[in-house]
């Protein structure tokens, strides 16, 4: 159910909190999202996504639905403003509770130093690398002190999210560069040269990783250690796009994600001598 079709429900009441699986679910409480299969390609984008519990409402049936905010969410501050496109509502049964220890406020961890990006349109074939990638590193998870985000095409998203003071950023993508499709690269660009290159707008709607580096640096005066895992593309999806990862894309995706995680762990090593 989207935000449009909520709001036409008039009769709706607010819930302190609900069982799931014999656990006690309240706002604020942190879960993992599991939409049924068979859903849109939102709920494929949405799956073992950790969220946290904005609203607890039951409709005129009776029946519960749960109001999330996606955690790593660079516009989740929007969502607690119930805005569409950064709440979404579940039912109990595609909610799982998360254990005890990390169901409630995270503020006692470690805040994260390393932001792992995926980056990519998921309508434009292989494009959609960096989004696959980083969606089952959330359902694999990563060490305490990196955080993981899918920013798609959100541009200013990202440019924001590098104002948070990590020291190491990994962007994931597609890098056409020449080699055979579905060849993983570890790149680390020159910061030299994107901080000084000239300035473009970003677009709202639109990603251009060397754009928004240029203008994360311009905003804060510095960019910290930046890091590209890049996936050479077989097709974008020509021009009426598509929905799928290509063969040798897809087969590249378990690749990227090991690598990902070991330049993660190197780091927090490295981080810790």
């Amino acid at each position: 159910m989207n935000e449009w079709e909520w709001q036409l429900l008039e009769d709706k009441t607010t819930v302190d909190h609900i069982m799931i699986d014999n656990v006690e679910v309240r706002v604020g409480d942190r879960v993992r999202l599991r939409p049924r299969p068979g859903g849109d390609v939102l709920d494929i984008a949405l799956a073992g996504q950790i969220a946290r519990v904005e609203s607890i409402e039951q409709d005129y049936e009776g029946k519960n639905h749960i109001c999330v905010v996606l955690e790593d969410d660079p516009g989740r501050d929007l969502g607690l403003l119930r805005q569409p496109g950064h709440r979404f509502f579940f039912e109990s049964a595609e909610v799982e509770p998360l254990p005890p220890d990390e169901a409630t406020s995270a503020k006692t961890l470690e805040q994260p130093c390393i932001l792992v990006a995926g980056i990519g349109n998921i309508f434009l074939g292989d494009d959609g690398f960096g989004v696959e990638v980083v969606r089952r590193l959330a359902t694999r998870g990563l060490p305490i002190g990196a955080r993981v985000a899918d920013f798609g095409i959100r541009g200013l998203d990202l440019a924001y999210a590098l104002q948070d003071g990590y020291e190491s950023v990994v962007l994931v993508d597609t890098y056409p560069h020449g080699q055979a499709p579905g060849t993983v690269s570890l790149i680390e660009p020159d910061l030299r040269e994107v901080e000084q290159g000239e300035q473009a707008a970003v677009e709202t709607h639109g990603m251009d990783p060397l754009k928004v580096l240029r203008l994360a640096a311009a905003m804060n005066g510095s960019l910290q250690k930046i890091l590209l895992v890049g996936c050479e593309p077989a097709s974008l999806g020509g021009d009426e796009g598509a929905i799928g990862l290509s063969k040798p894309v897809e087969a590249a995706v378990d690749e990227a994600v090991m690598l990902v995680t070991d330049v993660v762990n190197k780091l927090l090593q490295d981080r810790a001598l």
